[in-house]
């Protein structure tokens, strides 16, 4: 765990919302909203949390995240980009041609990227079988698992947590992006997922709560997850989809956003514009 400050993590945290935004638009559509659900988690994660070396990708010791909800790629591209693992300038490529970026996480393209996901569920599955292999050689490494509040539809992501919660898979942190909503809808309008704190209860979990961009929150959910012993643990994250840039927020559709029109440039611009003056 890294010694830093709020103002660093802050600034971390601007640096990967304006690359992602910057990222999605060049390519001219993307998945936005639920990229910038998760910047402050990613922040957090690797500006303080996690173990990693950017000069040795494949550390044996290092923590491995699973995004899970893979269509936030970005976002995460922009986290590692940020922290050291390959150039910005790769960012600028992404879901190109011969990219080592693709739209949906590679492991055999992306310095950094332990799993390949996107196709929702299985990077729960991933995770916990990672885990258990980490357990098995008694590693201090920790497996950090983002899932998406609409991924939970999938039937695999409980089959997933059932046996973490059996095997108790303590290092395997399940974190839980709430933004609440997905591709046609809210997650209430779809299918209702209830309270997700009940739910990861029942299924045997410890579970902690925090806003999804409160960086104190969430920095001090992960430290009370990694104090359980002998139970699984796992956060759920109330973000806002969009999170961070009102017009992304408040926009009806904003899984997936098209940069096709005057008006979405213009109120994009002007976002970028003020997250660019917080940091100054």
């Amino acid at each position: 765990m890294k010694n830093v400050t709020i103002k660093e993590l802050e600034d971390l945290a601007t640096k990967i919302r304006i690359n992602s935004i910057e990222a999605i638009r060049k390519v001219g559509a993307g998945h936005i909203g639920g990229s910038l659900s998760i910047v402050e988690l990613l922040a957090v994660l690797y500006g303080k949390q996690m173990v990693y070396d950017p000069e040795n990708p494949q550390w044996e010791k290092r923590d491995r995240l699973v995004l899970s909800k893979g269509h936030a790629g970005p976002a995460w591209y922009s986290a590692l980009s940020a922290v050291g693992f390959f150039p910005e300038a790769w960012l600028w490529t992404l879901n190109e041609g011969e990219t080592k970026l693709p739209s949906h996480p590679d492991r055999r393209k992306t310095p950094g990227v332990d799993a390949t996901t996107g196709s929702l569920g299985q990077g729960t599955s991933l995770a916990a079988g990672i885990a258990t292999g980490l357990k098995l050689q008694k590693s201090e490494s920790y497996v950090y698992l983002i899932v998406g509040d609409g991924e939970l539809n999938e039937g695999q992501c409980w089959e997933a947590f059932q046996y973490i919660a059996h095997f108790k898979l303590n290092h395997c942190i399940v974190i839980i992006d709430e933004n609440k909503k997905q591709l046609d809808g809210t997650t209430q309008e779809i299918l209702n997922p209830f309270d997700l704190t009940e739910k990861m209860r029942a299924f045997g979990f410890s579970v902690q709560k925090a806003k999804g961009n409160d960086l104190i929150a969430i920095d001090q959910a992960i430290e009370a997850c990694k104090k359980i012993e002998d139970q699984a643990v796992c956060i759920v994250l109330d973000s806002v989809k969009g999170q961070g840039v009102k017009f992304f927020e408040e926009m009806a559709a904003n899984h997936s956003v098209k940069f096709d029109n005057d008006a979405v440039q213009e109120a994009t611009d002007q976002a970028l514009e003020e997250l660019r003056k917080g940091r100054a």
